[in-house]
């Protein structure tokens, strides 16, 4: 398997990727980069990059060995992974346990308000537009998935949700909600959805299951203190971290 790394791909907010020696495989490199508001606001993290290569590798290690499929091979260093190179689903897929974010200001409802069951919205994958919210009906008038495609992407983001929250609350913490990607694999026989791109207090609500704390990027997008003590405790509670790792955070 070629790991080394050739030509950039692509470079997104959080994110560059670069192709390998070998067709199936990409390199994702987590940068320090924090966006908001569809970077509208953005600054710097020192350690921001670590803490979410570190992060994501665990979710979707634990995701893998429960047989729900990532494109996460594994970490190559501090701030790179391998992953397998797949084509994007051009949609967000958001799912929310308790009312928070845009839910809250769309519909009303107030923030912390747990929903009667667990809601799956899409989202089109358009910075120019604002990643409008999009229905199931547009999804296939527009084939940016068909229906067999759009069942089995519920089913995946469900089954993540349910894994999760358990994962999550057992060390005191809420999934408030999340977000993931799904990217068609071309590895295998015949075609398979896969979550890509990561997981992490990037793409997750965290809150600390007693105080209702936030421990995810709503800390910078809100400005109530720092993204990477609020990631690094995340990690610390399921004592990710090396000592040289946290070194270079601290």
């Amino acid at each position: 398997m070629g790991l080394k790394k050739k030509k950039k791909l692509y470079e997104g907010k959080a994110k560059i990727l670069y192709s390998t020696d070998n067709s199936y495989t990409v390199i994702q490199h987590f940068k320090d980069e924090a966006t908001a508001f569809n970077a509208k606001k953005k600054e710097t993290i020192e350690g921001k990059g670590v803490l979410n290569n570190f992060l994501s590798e665990f979710f979707m290690l634990r995701l893998n060995s429960i047989n729900i499929p990532t494109h996460f091979i594994k970490r190559l260093n501090m701030r790179e992974q391998l992953v397998e190179k797949c084509e994007i689903i051009p949609l967000e897929v958001v799912v929310r346990n308790i009312a928070s974010g845009s839910l809250s200001k769309r519909l009303g409802i107030e923030e912390g308000t747990r929903l009667p069951r667990p809601l799956v919205e899409f989202y089109y994958k358009d910075d120019s537009l604002n990643d409008p919210l999009v229905t199931e009906s547009q999804i296939s008038t527009f084939e940016w998935a068909s229906e067999s495609e759009l069942g089995e992407i519920f089913e995946i983001a469900l089954r993540t949700n349910d894994f999760l929250c358990g994962l999550l609350l057992a060390v005191e913490l809420t999934l408030v909600d999340f977000k993931i990607e799904i990217g068609r694999s071309h590895r295998s026989e015949g075609e398979k959805l896969v979550i890509a791109d990561e997981i992490s207090p990037d793409t997750c609500r965290l809150w600390d299951s007693n105080t209702k704390r936030r421990l995810d990027k709503d800390v910078f997008r809100l400005n109530k203190g720092s993204i990477a003590v609020a990631y690094t405790e995340v990690a610390n509670r399921f004592d990710l971290l090396p000592k040289n790792v946290k070194r270079v955070i601290e």
